[in-house]
């Protein structure tokens, strides 16, 4: 019976420690992170984001037929890690504080961003998309622009070949 006693005493010291969540917000500390939010006119197709997402909640697939890159993001598997925000070039992806995620319909849980293939100007297969050729080559010199419309195993014939006629391979 002391020790009911001393615990009440106790209890009633230290006071309420319950927090009236949901009916008030939860305060969310700083350097938390929530859900990663895309911006679908920043981004570029690299599929950088794609490369480093663990738990595959991020996917590219080329869908040729369209001349389409589609990035599919699926929140249900998503762990928050923030990865794929620290590795976007283009800064289209932000980490966020929301938490409040629930949700009765599995559509709201994905989301899908679209973007234009571009082809190999010399065998016409489809190689990368229009956004990040032109943000590859804005940082380009003058001379190697004209190499960026070619895909890399073009480039690379194209090499091998200028390489055999200077003489450097035979």
């Amino acid at each position: 019976m002391r020790k009911r006693l001393q615990l009440i005493k106790e209890a009633l010291s230290i006071g309420v420690v319950t927090r009236k969540y949901p009916f008030i917000p939860a305060e969310v500390p700083e350097g938390f992170r929530g859900l990663p939010q895309f911006d679908a006119s920043k981004c570029i197709g690299c599929t950088a984001c794609g490369n480093v997402c663990t738990p595959n909640a991020i996917t590219f697939v080329d869908d040729t037929s369209l001349g389409i890159r589609r990035l599919e993001y699926y929140l249900g598997r998503c762990i928050f890690c923030g990865r794929c925000a620290d590795v976007c070039p283009t800064s289209a992806i932000t980490i966020t504080k929301e938490f409040e995620l629930a949700s009765l319909n599995d559509r709201d849980l994905r989301l899908v961003i679209d973007i234009k293939l571009i082809k190999c100007q010399s065998c016409g297969r489809y190689f990368t998309t229009f956004r990040h050729l032109n943000t590859v080559a804005g940082k380009l010199q003058e001379g190697v622009v004209d190499l960026v419309n070619i895909c890399p195993e073009c480039r690379r014939k194209l090499a091998l070949d200028s390489l055999i006629k200077l003489g450097g391979l035979k």
